[in-house]
Parts: structure tokens; sequence; C-alpha cells
């Protein structure tokens, strides 16, 4: 007899989200989700959080309005959670990139400025509006929701998975506590842990890498209306955050191939340096008061869409994850294609992500 019907391994805001998609759909199922550390411990503790209704493919559109929807959903069933509805102002110098990214749930139009005074636009760049924004505190928006999936399945924190052996009938997973434990099938969510010995012959072949992200925090409290700048040329943006007192800037880090266990180690001179010349170009007020910033990674795929798919040949095994710094914009819909491979009907009436 199997020990659980559904294991997770992985307890971020895409692992904790396919255990509360899993159950949803079929309460009577023994799932367990597994996570080396406490929840929200990697990628979702370092997360910027943001939410916009974009994306760069098809797929990615409809992954984001599908999470948009569900996000929504969150937020009205508990408005206590930590998602947060923002303005949105966006800058590019190509109009069709605006109007080829945004969904039509922006509801993107030109605006002649960005308020607040904080960004200079350059010359030739337009400015546009959009709506269907917000930002969550995402390790408080995980940690609340493994708070409410505690009745609902067996959470298993500080017990790492140390080998995942799929075999025909069921897969077998080792545990750092030397149990051995079977499942009928397996989600692995590991966020950039993909080089782990447990799983890494399994994962490799999906062709993911894992990027250095970084952020600078400026030390600047931003006022209660004040929202996004999305800086799309740029693959930036300029995030207040509220609940932190202090606006975020993140920029495209292009340093590749890191391991997500030894790189902790602070902003760099270079990380700096990068992030500082891509600030000037738009705030250069705010460059003297970027005084600290957070430094992580996360796994990108391929194709730049996350990656939901079998990794053996019976299907037991689903990987959930490689969504390019997109985590939670699309934690709902990858939870939920996730749990489509698993063959657990979606409710009556509820459409497909994808």
């Amino acid at each position: 007899m199997r020990d659980v019907d559904i294991a997770v391994v992985g307890g971020g805001i895409i692992g904790c989200l396919v255990g509360r998609e899993v159950t949803g759909r079929d309460p009577r199922a023994r799932v367990a989700l597994f996570d080396r550390d406490v929840v929200a411990s990697g990628a979702s503790r370092r997360s910027a959080g943001l939410h916009f209704p974009r994306g760069a493919t098809d797929r990615v559109r409809r992954l984001s309005a599908h999470s948009q929807a569900a996000y929504a959903r969150l937020a009205a069933e508990d408005p206590a959670l930590p998602i947060h509805p923002l303005r949105m102002h966006m800058l590019s110098a190509d109009p069709a990139r605006i109007e080829r990214t945004y969904l039509p749930t922006a509801r993107a139009v030109p605006a002649g400025q960005v308020p607040g005074g904080l960004v200079a636009v350059p010359e030739g760049t337009g400015v546009w509006t959009g709506q269907g924004c917000q930002y969550a505190d995402v390790g408080a928006l995980t940690e609340a929701l493994a708070r409410t999936l505690r009745p609902r399945l067996a959470l298993r924190e500080a017990t790492r998975v140390t080998a995942v052996t799929p075999g025909p009938a069921d897969v077998t997973l080792r545990l750092s506590t030397g149990e051995a434990l079977t499942a009928s099938r397996v989600v692995l969510a590991p966020g950039p842990w993909l080089a782990d010995p447990a799983w890494e012959p399994l994962v490799t072949p999906l062709g993911a890498r894992v990027k250095k992200i970084v952020a600078l925090h400026v030390d600047r409290a931003p006022a209660p209306d004040d929202g996004v700048i999305v800086f799309e040329d740029e693959d930036a943006f300029l995030l207040p955050l509220h609940h932190r007192g202090h606006w975020l800037f993140s920029y495209t880090c292009q340093e590749w191939d890191v391991d997500p266990d030894t790189l902790a180690t602070g902003l760099s001179a270079g990380d700096l340096t990068e992030a500082l010349a891509c600030l000037n170009r738009y705030a250069p007020a705010l460059a003297g008061r970027t005084t600290s910033g957070r430094v992580f990674c996360d796994a990108y795929s391929p194709t730049r869409e996350p990656l939901v798919r079998p990794l053996d040949d019976a299907g037991r095994v689903v990987f959930a994850g490689a969504a390019n710094g997109s985590g939670y914009r699309l934690a709902p819909a990858i939870a939920a294609e996730a749990a489509d491979l698993l063959h657990i009907a979606r409710p009556e009436g509820q459409r497909n992500a994808a």
C-alpha cells in the first residue's frame, strides 16, 4: 500500500499552491508536502512579488490571466492576505510592444507622464497606464497558505528528499530522516535547486538553468498612492513596497549557472554597477539612496515559458517550475497545470490555464 497519493517536493509559493490545488480538487487525496527548510525559505522569501497582466508569449499570457483571476479569488476569500493592488505605469519606446505584451484586462492607455516626479522619461519613450497590477509579501502569503493546508495534508518541514526513484506503479522517496515513502505521483517544485542530487538526473534533460536575481532597495518611503513603474525596454521595474516602507528596483542580471546554496553573499560591486547604470537612466535622484538590496536566483527554461511536464515515462513524476523569475506571478496557473498532469479532475466549470 502506498504511503500517500501525491507528494509535493518544495514548500515555496508554487509547491504550496500545488498542494492547495490538489486538495481542493480531491479532498480525499492523501497528500504530503516536503521542504528542506521551513516553507517560503527560498526564492519565495526573496521575491519582489509583482504581478502584472502581461506575457511575451500566448501561453504566458494565458497563465497570467489564470493567475490574476486566482489571486483575485484568494484576496476576496481572505482580505487579510498580503496581496495589495497597485497602480501601474509602463515605459517603452515601442508602442507595439505594449499592445502585444499586455493582456486586454490591463486596459493600457497612453499617459503624458509618470506622476510623482520620480522618473525622467527619455526622449522618444512613451508612457502608458494599466490596470490589474498587484504585489504580495510572497513569504508571508506562502506561510498563510501553508497554515490553511495543515489540516488538509502532511506538511513535512526540514525534511529533505534525498532520492526520487520512479517505478511503473509508484515513486519511492528517500528522506533525510532515514524514512522511505511511496507515492502514486510526485510533483517536483524545487525552485532554483535544479542540481539537487535527489532529482538532477530527472531534471537535467529539461535544459533549465539557474540565473542570479538582484534588486536594490531604495531608501525612500513610497506615498500611499504610488504604483509600480515598469521599464519595458530594460526588463526592469520600480516597485513601492508599502509594507516595508521603501522602494525596490529590479533589473535584469545576466549571471548564469549559480548555486542557490552558495549565493547568499550579499551585493557585489558588479551588481551595484549594473543596477545603478540602469536606474540612473530613469531616476538618477534615487540612485544615491540605494543603501541595500536582495540577492538570490531562479530557474529559467530554454523557451522562457514555465516548465510543467512529466519527467518519467510513466508520468508519475511531474516538474513544476522554471518560471523565469515569475514564480509568484504565474504560480496558480502552474499549479493547475501540474494537477492536470496528475489526472485530478478540475471542479466543474473551471477552465484550463493553458
